[in-house]
């Protein structure tokens, strides 16, 4: 089971790992998609990691594709992410201080689908996400996009 540890600068105990995240919200613009993860339960944006190979925006296209059956287009850059007193600690030991890319996208075409990392999809309104259990950061990314502003926020 995956694992987050917050601490002074906990950080330090781990390898820097790139994630990117994918803010995708409905038709109208009222409902961003969640996802719930298979290992925590928890609910987040879509998102993983950048593989050897890819740009940051393949990185969060492919990981949205393969969460949730979604084909999306990267927009623009919402925000940078990199907490050092927050350490990520995986089901195999790894430990990693994430670098989170999180993206604006847009609906190219597909189907929502489960997999096996993810047990829940949908889209949630403004108040329905703030009784749910997600990832904080993420909750920050989905305000970040809807302030819209032109440059990045970096956290």
């Amino acid at each position: 089971m995956t694992q987050v540890i917050f601490g002074d600068r906990v950080g330090r105990q781990g390898r820097i790992r790139v994630g990117c995240i994918a803010i995708l919200f409905d038709e109208k613009g009222e409902k961003v998609l969640l996802t719930r993860r298979g290992d925590t339960g928890q609910w987040c944006l879509p998102s993983g990691g950048l593989e050897p190979g890819e740009s940051v925006a393949d990185a969060c296209e492919r990981e949205t594709l393969e969460k949730t059956g979604l084909n999306v287009r990267v927009k623009k850059l919402v925000t940078i992410y990199s907490s050092p007193d927050r350490l990520v600690i995986y089901a195999d030991g790894g430990k990693f201080q994430i670098i989170g890319l999180a993206f604006d996208v847009e609906l190219v075409d597909g189907h929502i689908q489960l997999t096996e990392e993810t047990i829940d999809i949908g889209y949630y309104s403004l108040p329905e996400i703030q009784s749910m259990d997600i990832f904080p950061h993420h909750r920050q990314m989905i305000a970040d996009s809807l302030a819209g502003q032109a440059a990045p926020y970096i956290r």
